[in-house]
């Protein structure tokens, strides 16, 4: 598939939001299967995206537009994408990992931070790729297999790890 087509499909950040996953005992996760070759294109999107220094990203209206929205919607501080994004895509991509084993093939946990963090991953890798100044031509399969490991997550339901329970 063409990055274009793959970025086409992603969610209008204006009219997204995040489900609420506040729910008191316990830790809501959302059981996903990954394979060990979908972690590593993930982990080659996440070196080729950590090494694109967008200087100047305020004269790009998308990643301006982008960044007033998540400071908005969110409440996030006013950083650059690839500041607090890359040790967040760095820690989810180590979960991840970790919860494979070294296996072909297994069940990782995402949690709603592993969710937002995903969603930002795609977005900003969006708005690098549109800005005219800033050189990231990924590879296509990769965006692909962020997107399709993204939409597993989204529909996928969440369940309690670790629920606590009154005798406790």
């Amino acid at each position: 598939m063409d990055l274009t087509d793959v970025f086409e499909e992603l969610p209008d950040p204006s009219a997204y939001s995040f489900p609420d996953y506040a729910i008191p005992q316990g830790d809501p996760v959302m059981p996903v299967a990954v394979t060990d070759d979908e972690l590593h294109a993930l982990l080659a999107l996440y070196e080729t995206f950590a090494d694109v220094d967008p200087t100047g990203m305020d004269s790009n209206p998308f990643l301006a537009n982008t960044t007033e929205f998540l400071q908005q919607t969110f409440g996030t501080p006013s950083y650059r994408p690839d500041e607090q994004l890359n040790e967040d895509v760095a820690s989810m991509l180590n979960d991840f990992s970790e919860d494979l084993h070294g296996e072909g093939m297994g069940v990782v946990d995402a949690t709603p931070k592993h969710h937002q963090t995903l969603y930002f991953f795609l977005i900003s890798a969006k708005g690098y790729h549109m800005a005219p100044h800033i050189q990231f031509d990924p590879d296509p399969t990769a965006v692909e297999t962020l997107y399709r490991i993204y939409q597993r997550v989204t529909e996928q339901d969440y369940y309690l790890k670790r629920p606590s329970t009154v005798l406790e």
